[in-house]
């Protein structure tokens, strides 16, 4: 079991290069409810191979020197501290590996999270494709477990009058 365990802590996953916006919203609600905000990242480069009943837990990757992991959790660290320099919430970082949603589905279940907060992804034909294929997380989140997510409107919105790519 995590030192949050219990802790109904909020999560707010993240990106590197994301809007500050995301993790300062997120560590308004963990003040608000009393709690500890957790800022995770999840590395879609590596995937658990199997975990130990202590926890721990085993990963294969792809990146096999791991640099662009590293790379990409010192600047959510980084980030992060920036954003939410002058706030009164408790916050940590961790990185998380795999599947951005059942990560954080698991680490839910874990700290018994009380919210879980997403961003909306760049506008882009990429971006629309990517998520055409595999799902919005924030979507997958709210299908797939019980606690409460918002979803923080990042960049650019689409104007009324502009057909979005899946209508």
């Amino acid at each position: 079991m995590s030192e949050e365990a219990g802790s109904r802590a909020v999560i707010a996953a993240v990106v590197p290069g994301q809007s500050p916006r995301l993790v300062q919203e997120a560590a308004r609600y963990a003040v608000l409810s009393r709690v500890p905000l957790l800022v995770v990242h999840v590395d879609t480069t590596r995937f658990v191979s199997f975990e130990d009943p202590d926890g721990y837990v085993h990963s294969a990757t792809v990146d096999v020197a791991g640099a662009a992991a590293r790379a990409a959790l010192a600047d959510v660290e980084a980030a992060s501290a920036r954003a939410l320099s002058g706030s009164d919430a408790t916050w940590s970082v961790r990185q998380l590996i795999g599947d951005p949603a059942l990560a954080i589905i698991d680490l839910a279940e874990k700290v018994d999270a009380s919210l879980l907060v997403v961003g909306t992804r760049k506008r882009g034909l990429g971006e629309s494709i990517r998520e055409f294929l595999t799902g919005s997380v924030a979507a997958r989140l709210t299908h797939r477990q019980h606690r409460p997510v918002l979803v923080v409107p990042l960049g650019e919105t689409v104007p009324p009058d502009e057909e979005l790519v899946w209508e």
